[in-house]
């Protein structure tokens, strides 16, 4: 079993699983979606020959900072959405495994400038990648009350998403929301049950409009059947019931949409990948002790036909 690779950065999430769940070959080629810290990235290096290759995709640029000194490692400094087109332009069509930790990092929630956390002030930010113009803050000047209130529901499952997003377009001309505490004062009035839980879906609503993460999510998956070689498999780790969901029905059927089995009508489709893990594998109580963020954590896994 490897030792876990931790540092202040981030703390990788269901470390064996995924490592073990890759079935890793010596002289196979693999892709970090999300490096952060690089915990997962050093985990693949550890099985890997000196034939074998890793590219490691994180569009943050503070991710830079913890890339091992390793000629098996490719840094590429962009969002995993890109995958197929940034391994063609490193001349790699195919690959052995792909794994993307959908969490954010550690490092990136204990930073006060970043926005991600509810525990520091900061500018209302948020940005993954910080070279794009879209924050926290300009969703919350600038999208209608109908538009906050879809993502509020639907990322957040924040329960009054209807009146979170009135009071927000109703006062925020006056009550300006470019930092953390000011953008909490804009929503004080309507904050329902446990504060911080419910900041907590608020945030992570916003964070994932920001970093349109969905969308990502899913141009990657669509890019995996053609990337992926034949044994080649995919490790998916969620931490949202929506990201779960797209993942599960992806692997499933090749589509994001819940279809429903229907005795009378009967659909030949080409199934192209092959579900590994029947239910999602989810933390041990020992991790769950050592990390409290793994506890929304499912692995999934799939193999190329």
């Amino acid at each position: 079993m490897n030792q876990i690779p931790a540092n202040d950065y981030h703390v990788p999430v269901l470390f064996q699983e995924c490592i073990d769940a890759l079935a890793i070959k010596a002289d196979g080629v693999y892709v970090d979606c999300t490096f952060g810290g690089g915990g997962h990235s050093r985990g693949i290096l550890q099985q890997l020959g000196p034939k074998g290759k890793l590219f490691a995709f994180d569009q943050d640029a503070d991710a830079k900072q913890n890339i091992p000194e390793d000629d098996r490692i490719v840094f590429v400094p962009a969002n995993f959405r890109h995958l197929q087109r940034f391994l063609r332009l490193h001349k790699v069509t195919k690959v052995d495994g792909i794994l993307a930790d959908l969490g954010v990092s550690s490092f990136q929630f204990d930073e006060g400038e970043r926005g991600f956390s509810i525990r520091f002030e900061g500018p209302l930010d948020m940005r993954m990648d910080r070279r794009q113009a879209l924050s926290a803050a300009t969703i919350i000047a600038t999208y209608s009350e109908q538009q906050l209130h879809k993502l509020f529901e639907q990322y957040g499952e924040v329960t009054n998403s209807i009146t979170l997003a009135k009071q927000i377009a109703q006062h925020r001309k006056h009550l300006p929301a470019n930092t953390i505490q000011q953008f909490k004062a804009l929503i004080a009035p309507v904050v329902k049950g446990n504060p911080n839980k419910y900041l907590a879906q608020v945030f992570q609503a916003l964070r994932m409009e920001v970093n349109d993460e969905m969308g990502a999510l899913k141009e990657m998956l669509e890019q995996v059947p053609a990337v992926l070689n034949e044994g080649g498999r995919v490790a998916v780790i969620t931490f949202h019931s929506i990201e779960d969901r797209m993942v599960k029905n992806f692997f499933k059927q090749g589509t994001f949409e819940e279809v429903q089995d229907n005795p009378l009508i009967s659909i030949d489709k080409e199934q192209i990948l092959k579900i590994i893990t029947k239910k999602p594998i989810t933390a041990s109580d020992e991790e769950l002790k050592r990390n409290s963020r793994s506890r929304s954590a499912k692995l999934r896994v799939a193999e190329r036909w």
